[in-house]
Formats: structure tokens, sequence, C-alpha cells
């Protein structure tokens, strides 16, 4: 456990000032609801689609017990009828009422089909519309008709080593002076309710439970217990794939799995935006396609975009660890292994300065400089 928690530590980002891009997709073709170039808030829906329900299949003539092609006969609903959980859908009497069997729907949903060759029917579960919100407050940078919507902010930006939980925002609060002192139960009272608090070293497990009946929104803290982690959502976890953890708030560790204290670097950060609100996401992935928990505090000044883009351009040179934020390969990261100096004509004809990264299957891949932010470098 303690080899895969840290074995990506060097390329975590911790950046006061950098611009973050988030590309907001629906499951399945829908409607996206925002135009290029609108702000948006957090809890901004972007795009909503309808998922269908998945299928039940009820196996009616055994449940009667009669011959399949007879159960037409006795369904008390056809092909197209809503139902409800524990409604009738059958039923079959003998004996003048003295037999009687029933078969009732097992779910809430919509009868499908009535097959006479085998005696099942189908009863669908009711379609579910899912709404997808922008997750951070920022403008709208593309949109994708029906799929998806970039959305960019200039941010404070960092990520964690695991987390749990999912997508939530809420105000920067620090519970702790210093980025070694332990979270108990006795820094977190209920003034922290609907906020995002920052431990120092440690969180312990009474204070995991006091966040719970307080209703924080998530902890950002160096180290846990994972096994305080499981009592709190009472499974065991796997730690290859997290963030549907369902603990009432999101769980970022910076540092690993053991009492260490937060880096200076990441402290300071998350000091000097306190009081703002940010974006958080436990969501963890840390075999191929690596996904970080992330901390995305919005800044405001209109400034800061052009400052970013100067910044990190100047700073990228050889052997800086580099994530692309633009499609076809958005979110990959790698190590730049040259910076030609000449113009390079892209896919637009547009001649650009570009860089060339290895990524960590050992692919070489060129992109516009442009496309990249800097996580650190060497």
């Amino acid at each position: 456990m303690s080899e895969e928690s840290f074995a990506y530590t060097p390329g975590l980002a911790a950046s006061p000032m950098t611009l973050v891009t988030k590309i907001r997709s629906l499951p399945v073709k829908g409607e996206i609801l925002v135009d290029k170039g609108q702000k948006v808030d957090f809890d901004t829906i972007i795009g909503r689609s309808v998922l269908e329900g998945a299928p039940y299949i009820v196996k009616v003539s055994e449940m009667l017990g009669v011959e399949p092609e007879e159960v037409s006969r006795y369904m008390t609903v056809k092909p197209g009828d809503r139902v409800k959980k524990g409604d009738i859908i059958a039923r079959y009497t003998a004996f003048f009422g003295l037999m009687k069997r029933e078969v009732a729907a097992p779910i809430d949903g919509t009868i499908e089909n009535i097959n006479e060759l085998t005696g099942h029917v189908i009863v669908r579960e009711l379609p579910k519309v899912v709404e997808v919100t922008a997750y951070i407050r920022g403008i709208v940078k593309d949109v994708i008709p029906g799929e998806a919507a970039v959305i960019q902010t200039p941010a404070a930006y960092v990520q964690g080593i695991i987390g749990f939980g999912g997508e939530r925002h809420g105000e920067i609060s620090l519970a702790v002076s210093r980025p070694d002192e332990v979270l108990d139960e006795k820094k977190i009272d209920e003034s922290y309710a609907g906020k995002i608090i920052v431990g120092g070293s440690f969180v312990t497990y009474d204070a995991l439970v006091k966040a719970q009946k307080i209703g924080i929104k998530g902890i950002i803290v160096g180290g846990a217990n994972i096994a305080d982690i499981e009592r709190i959502i009472g499974y065991k976890i796997g730690v290859a794939i997290t963030g549907r953890e369902n603990m009432g708030f999101t769980l970022i560790l910076t540092e690993g799995f053991a009492k260490l204290a937060m880096s200076d670097r990441v402290f300071n950060i998350l000091k000097q935006n306190e009081g703002r609100e940010a974006a958080i996401n436990g969501a963890t992935q840390v075999r191929a396609g690596v996904i970080r928990p992330e901390v995305i505090i919005p800044l405001e000044e209109s400034y800061i975009k052009e400052e970013i883009e100067t910044k990190e351009s100047d700073k990228v040179k050889i052997g800086s660890i580099v994530r692309v934020i633009r499609y076809p390969y958005f979110g990959a990261i790698g190590t730049v292994v040259e910076l030609p100096v000449e113009l390079h004509k892209i896919e637009t004809e547009s001649p650009v300065r570009i860089v060339k990264i290895r990524l960590s299957d050992g692919r070489i891949i060129t992109v516009p400089r442009a496309n990249i932010e800097i996580i650190s470098s060497e």
C-alpha cells in the first residue's frame, strides 16, 4: 500500500496560481445547457441526459405454475403500462377462488414485453434524468454539442495522494495553525458546518465522526488511518480506485496513510486562500490513466490568466513534469524531453511553439506549449 501511495508523489501538483481546465461530459448524449463564453458557478447545470432504466425479468409462468403461452390470460397489465413496486401484474385463481397465485412488480417501472414463448415478462426501470454541474466557477471555453462543456478558471490548485468521496464545494477554513498539527475532534465545532476544513499531519477517527455529524463538506489533511476510514464507510476499501464512498464528506490526504505533516507548500497555499470557496474531489486512480484527488480554488482577479500563461511558458524546460490540458491527450502526464525553438504547424495550419513529452508508457507525444501546465520542474 505504501509503495503504491507514494509512487507518484513527485508529480503531485501544488500551485498557488495556475489555469485549470475541466471537461464536463454527459454519461450519454443529451443536451448541453450553456454557451461558449458564459460564466458558470459550482452548481450551474451545464448539461442533462436521460439514462434508460435497467430491465428486470419476471418469470411469471413459473411463479403462477402455468404454461408460457397461457401467461397473457393471467396478466393484469399490458405492455406500456406503468407499475409501482408491489403492484400485482399477474393473477391465477382456481377451484372457485380457493387457489390463488399472484405476481408483484419487483420495481417501479414500465411493462416492456410479455413473452409467450418463455412466459417471462420484462419490467424496465423508469428512465433517470442525469444532470452534470460545472463543478468549478469559471468560463465556458468550448462546447461539444450534446456531449460536453469545457470550463476554465484561474485557480490555486493542489493534488492529494489519495482521496475518498466525490465532488463537493465549500469555503476553505483552517482548523489547525501548523502543518504538523493533529486534527482531533476538539478542533472541530458547529462553525465548520458546510465548510472544507484543513488539518495538519493527521485526522483522528473521532474527528471524522464529528465531521459527519456536523455536516462538514470536506477535510484536507496530511494523513489518516485506513482502518478509521473503513470504520466510517462501513466496508473494506480498495485504494486503486476511490471516490464513490458515501461518507457524507470528501476526504483528501495530501501525504498518505500515517501521521505525516502536510507539506509547507500545500499548507501555505490553503492558508493563503482561507475564506475562498473551493471545489474538491476525492476520486483517485493509481493505475493506468492516473487520477489524483484535487482542490481547486478559483481566483477572481482578471489579470491572473495572462500572468499564469507567461510564467508557465517561461518555466517549462527539459525534465519538467507537465500535464496536457487539451484533447486528444487531455489529462496525460509526462516529462518534457524536447523544446524545439522553431515554430511548427499544427492541424489547424497555425504555426505554434511545441513541446515533446514522454508519457509513462514510453510514448512521445507532440503538443502545443499552450496546451500544457507545469506540475514540477527539475
